[in-house]
């Protein structure tokens, strides 16, 4: 028998072993489709994938590997993928290195689901987790729908506009094989938010059109009314779309009670903290041993003013995904509220998305104190931006000390109906204005002054 405190689990990417490299979407599909089941167990702490999937191609042992995430346990496994028959092999090991179980399986496409369902039966097993009943099953679609679903979900991790668009084609074409498929409708529904919040979907004549997102979302509830995706999707679209804290809370608050120790479920609806200004909280829900390495919490550590952190997560992102959009403008803002706008402006200048390039040298030109190009390069953002980038820029003029400009533009911001206004509470560029007496009465037209936001009620378990 397993004690309690050794209920702890990493699901580690597993090994792509097929001629092709182009199926490393398919390995990795996998491995992630592993842990998100073995979260379903309310008993098993389970690592997120941000912490696991950060030891990809690292060539660490195991037992460092345990240590370094807290865990007792490390599943981790081989996919060989060719045509319609696929080759798995999986094993348990424990912190120290000793291997508990393992097996393959050598069968077609047809069969990938009953092998998920008996890794992870096999896994609860050698865990002795009697308390829990039976082990959680994936559920079942077309193999072709399976393997365009996974593809999909890959290109919405690459986190560029141009992976989620690629990846909302992708759902879509899995969709048109099994329309029935709510994982698939949930990852639509959060790529379309996506897609809306960037200003890329304009079906409906608005500049940031949920529309589809909550069609998608919906279509997943009504498929599965359990599917915690489907939740924090449309906690996500209420936020966005109608900066409604409450029932944004209700939302998010369903998702967790249906996957109450799911990582990427409690990670996501932590995103909440944020308008709500309550940083510390977001933070608390990292990963207690790589927070620091990913991505998701940067800009949050950024807010926080915990700038080392911040360009730390930044930097490892890149090391990672060296092309990966958002995060030299993260770092060079950093830089800027660290005092080092030279070394800002080189960050800014890397900047592969345009428009937080822009941003970042409008900012940097600012510190700098080049007023020609900070001028010029404010102009080329609004004149092509204004619609969808209304509230990046009224903190640009805020940056500035322009507080009746940088009001102009939030109340454009609020004419768009802006998501970006979410973050208003934590923005440090807005600090030259926070004493305007248009402030307070600002926030409060938007629902965000400091009793609107405390009379949310939202509580997430910390993880054990």
């Amino acid at each position: 028998m397993v004690d309690a405190a050794n209920l702890s689990l990493a699901v580690l990417p597993f090994v792509n072993m097929s001629s092709d490299s182009e199926q490393e979407y398919f390995s990795d599909g996998i491995a992630e489709e592993m842990l998100n089941l073995l979260a379903q167990i309310p008993q098993l702490r389970v690592s997120a994938r941000t912490s696991s999937f950060s030891f990809k191609d690292q060539n660490l042992e195991i037992p460092e590997i345990a240590e370094r995430l807290n865990v007792a346990h490390v599943l981790e496994g081989s996919v060989r993928k060719a045509e319609d028959r696929v080759r798995i092999n999986a094993q348990l090991v424990r912190a120290d290195g000793f291997r508990v179980w393992s097996d393959a399986w050598d069968r077609t496409l047809d069969d990938i689901f009953a092998i998920q369902d008996e890794i992870a039966a096999a896994v609860v097993q050698e865990l002795r987790v009697t308390l829990l009943g039976e082990a959680p099953t994936v559920q079942e679609t077309d193999p072709a729908a399976y393997a365009l679903y996974l593809q999909a979900r890959h290109q919405y991790e690459l986190h560029s506009p141009g992976g989620r668009v690629r990846a909302a084609d992708l759902y879509r074409q899995a969709l048109a094989i099994d329309s029935a498929y709510a994982p698939a409708w949930a990852g639509l529904a959060h790529t379309y938010w996506f897609l809306a919040g960037q200003g890329l979907l304009t079906q409906s004549g608005d500049v940031f059109d949920y529309a589809p997102a909550q069609e998608a979302a919906n279509r997943a509830i009504a498929l599965d009314p359990a599917h915690a995706p489907a939740h924090l999707a449309l906690g996500s679209i209420v936020l966005s779309r109608d900066g409604d804290l409450q029932l944004a809370a209700e939302h998010f608050q369903r998702a967790i009670s249906l996957s109450p120790t799911d990582p990427a479920v409690l990670e996501h609806a932590g995103d909440l903290f944020l308008p709500l200004g309550r940083l510390s909280e977001r933070i608390a829900l990292r990963d207690p041993v790589n927070s620091g390495v990913h991505a998701a919490l940067g800009r949050v550590y950024l807010w926080a003013g915990r700038l080392d952190e911040s360009i730390a997560s930044y930097r490892t992102a890149l090391s990672i995904s060296p092309g990966r959009e958002f995060s030299h403008y993260v770092i060079a803002a950093a830089l800027m509220l660290k005092g080092q706008p030279e070394r800002a402006l080189a960050e800014a200048e890397q900047e592969s998305g345009e428009v937080w390039r822009l941003i970042g040298q409008a900012l940097t030109y600012h510190a700098l104190d080049r007023p020609a190009d900070a001028d010029s390069v404010l102009g080329e953002l609004t004149a092509r931006y204004e619609t969808a980038w209304a509230y990046n820029i009224a903190y640009v003029y805020a940056w500035r000390g322009e507080a009746d400009r940088a009001f102009e533009w939030l109340d454009k911001a609020v004419q768009y109906n802006d998501p970006g206004l979410n973050s208003i509470l934590v923005e440090p560029f807005f600090d030259n204005i926070r004493d305007d007496p248009r402030w307070l009465p600002f926030l409060e037209r938007i629902g965000r002054s400091p009793e609107q936001v405390a009379a949310i009620d939202f509580a997430i378990p910390l993880p054990r």
